[in-house]
């Protein structure tokens, strides 16, 4: 019953990402520029497009990965939901509205959730239990129950 609740959070996560990648190009793109730092040396319209490629690639990745890559696309969505965290800081920092995050509160609220999203990528993949298997090969011992 694990691997259905597992391939279930899969699906929609890589739905999700697709969902939001084609957001990033089309009907949110401004609203996703609030999310790009200030202080990031990019053009702001630039880094929503390049990261809506790559969400919609993640989560095409997500849904047709076959079982075997699962876990290394597991860690490529878990570093890009690291990677795309500092934006989140910024807009706590700098207030600035976007997807009706307009208080402190909802902005807050977010960065709560992303730490989140990068354990939700891991498990859906099995890139954690991947990792753990593969370190209790190397070193010998055994797993615990």
């Amino acid at each position: 019953m694990s691997d259905v609740f597992r391939t279930l959070g899969r699906l929609v996560l890589g739905a999700a990402l697709v969902f939001a990648g084609i957001g990033h190009l089309t009907f949110a793109r401004v609203e996703f520029r609030a999310q790009v730092p200030s202080w990031l040396p990019l053009d702001a319209d630039f880094v929503v497009l390049a990261s809506g490629v790559v969400e919609i690639l993640l989560g095409l990745a997500l849904l047709l990965a076959p079982a075997r890559f699962r876990p290394a696309v597991g860690w490529a969505v878990a570093a890009f939901f690291v990677a795309v965290f500092p934006g989140n800081i910024a807009q706590f920092i700098d207030r600035v509205d976007g997807f009706g995050l307009t208080t402190d509160l909802a902005r807050g609220s977010r960065l709560v959730f992303q730490p989140l999203l990068v354990v939700w990528a891991l498990w859906a993949t099995g890139a954690w239990r991947a990792w753990r298997e593969r370190r209790h090969r190397l070193d010998g011992s055994e797993l615990p129950s």
